[in-house]
């Protein structure tokens, strides 16, 4: 077990690396966008795709908080209905030095999961029922953090912004791969070499930006596991979350009750939303340090399911396009 300094030295290095590596990521992203914009009309092309990222960002529209836990069919919980949890999640908002606490919502699902939504200044954390009677409020501190942490770091904007980048080259190479259509005749005719390498960067474009995307998300998740062991002081905490999580997940019995839950475990890496469970466990690991107690939740056994007044959920999900949804 590493000393707290090593523990320090180890996170530092981790979160110069993510931040790294997410600077470099969307830099790529946009720089693709320049490319697509330089192949369809020189450089005043790349101004005008850099003025259209603006103008996108400036005026896409933006879905409240609520109406996006509406589509979730969550409801927003009570203190009387699960203290415990308000009391950890308050906690971890001081350290985190949030503006204000984060809502706590309740998706009625026996699934497992969690996410955030909102700004730094008015958000959201959803957890569902599922996730409340499996994990241990240890267990639950270290996913209420991750959560934290994303609002935190501004993940939801970054991410954002990734995908407006992502449709506006998708859009471009589409536009591109028309004018190069309608124009070949007159290249043919004209006995012009068509430009073969453009015409396959204007093809491979949009692929390229999804994949940066999505290694663009893995890593803000790796950030948000290495803020969450911070914000807890528990690295094994989090870990356990995540091992507890992704065993529950694809267990034979929830494999019956999700069908098609199991494709995911044959996706490529390279392809994932969300990094490899063990490398996250193994990482977190690695800054496991003698685990603190957080202020006001110190006479709650932290290895004990927390106290719910609600009655356990048994909707299962819908299919449909897309995937399962309540």
């Amino acid at each position: 077990m590493p000393t707290d300094q090593t523990a320090a030295d180890l996170r530092r290095r981790h979160k110069f690396s993510n931040v790294l590596q997410s600077l470099l990521l969307l830099g790529g992203m946009v720089l693709l966008l320049a490319l697509c914009g330089m192949i369809l009309a020189g450089v005043e092309g790349v101004l005008w795709a850099l003025l259209g990222g603006a103008i996108s960002l400036l005026f896409s529209p933006r879905l409240s908080p609520r109406m996006v836990l509406g589509m979730f069919g969550a409801r927003r919980l009570t203190h009387a209905e699960a203290p415990v949890l308000f009391d950890a999640l308050a906690a971890i908002a001081r350290r985190a030095e949030l503006p204000a606490v984060p809502e706590l919502w309740y998706v009625a699902s026996p699934a497992l999961n969690a996410f955030a939504v909102g700004s730094r200044r008015r958000s959201a954390i959803a957890v569902t029922d599922g996730l409340l009677r499996a994990l241990s409020l240890r267990e639950l501190a270290g996913v209420l953090a991750h959560e934290v942490s994303h609002v935190r770091n501004n993940d939801l904007s970054v991410m954002g912004l990734a995908d407006t980048v992502t449709n506006l080259t998708r859009l471009m190479s589409v536009f591109g791969m028309a004018l190069l259509i309608l124009n070949l005749p007159l290249l043919m005719m004209r006995q012009e070499a068509v430009p073969w390498l453009l015409v396959l960067l204007l093809i491979a474009a949009p692929w390229i930006g999804v994949l940066l995307q999505l290694a663009l998300s893995r890593t803000r998740e790796f950030d948000a596991d290495l803020d969450a062991a911070h914000l807890t002081g528990d690295p094994e905490g989090v870990a356990s979350a995540l091992a507890r999580i992704e065993r529950l997940q694809h267990s034979p019995w929830e494999g019956l009750r999700f069908p098609g839950r199991r494709r995911a475990q044959s996706i490529p890496s390279l392809l994932r939303t969300h990094p490899d469970t063990e490398e996250r466990v193994r990482r977190l690991m690695a800054l496991r340090t003698p685990p603190p107690v957080l202020p006001g939740l110190e006479a709650y056994p932290l290895h004990a399911r927390p106290h719910l007044a609600m009655p356990a959920a048994l909707r299962r999900p819908r299919y449909r396009i897309g995937g399962y949804w309540y």
